[in-house]
């Protein structure tokens, strides 16, 4: 799937340099996008836990500091997920993960590709285990997680500021562990965000 993504983002390389104008007007851009998230599930507990894998939409906001720098926010509604051990539904849980980033973006070019970094701020809700583990373990997760976001992707023009847009973050997101109070270890999902979608720059 990931060669998919790349595949997108060379296409739109190529797009003429004509229109590259319209995406140098007004200090706003607003998308709206397709997002992957793809879980690194890696557990440092006995349990063996992960969580699915999903796509979901999501809207972003930039504004355009200089025209080569940018902030974005990134937002969504919570996301439920299936909590799983070695396999099995042992409970679901909900997520709100914005994103808030600084860009820099590559002027002079067909398309204007861009890097960016900053922080992920997840808060968990709605943690639900199944009777039977809540019986053995009374288990308890961490509800919040900061952690550094690591981003790059790619805006095409296409003409009267609409911007066709491909991006890519890896986002540290985790989660400590408990089981009657005590910590047994720590949940990373620390997944890979692949979006895809379309936005106005005004």
């Amino acid at each position: 799937m990931k060669s998919h993504w790349i595949a997108v983002a060379l296409l739109a390389a190529t797009v003429p340099p004509a229109f590259a104008q319209a995406a140098d007007q007004g200090a706003w851009l607003v998308r709206g996008r397709a997002l992957y998230l793809d879980s690194a599930n890696k557990d440092s507990t006995p349990l063996g836990l992960s969580v699915n894998n999903k796509l979901f939409p999501e809207v972003d906001i930039s504004y355009f500091v200089t025209p080569n720098v940018a902030l974005e926010l990134i937002l969504t509604y919570p996301q439920k997920h299936d909590i799983r051990s070695n396999g099995a539904n042992i409970g679901t849980l909900k997520h709100l993960p914005p994103v808030l980033s600084v860009q820099y973006h590559f002027t002079g070019l067909p398309a204007r590709p861009y890097l960016g970094a900053g922080l992920n701020y997840t808060h968990f809700s709605s943690v639900s285990f199944a009777p039977a583990v809540v019986t053995a373990l009374h288990p308890t997760i961490e509800k919040n997680s900061v952690g550094l976001a690591l981003q790059a992707g790619v805006d095409v023009p296409m003409g009267g500021g609409w911007l066709f847009n491909v991006d890519v973050k890896k986002v540290k997101l985790e989660t400590d562990v408990k089981s009657s109070g005590t910590k047994v270890g720590t949940f990373k999902v620390d997944p890979l965000l692949f979006s895809v979608g379309v936005g106005k720059r005004f």
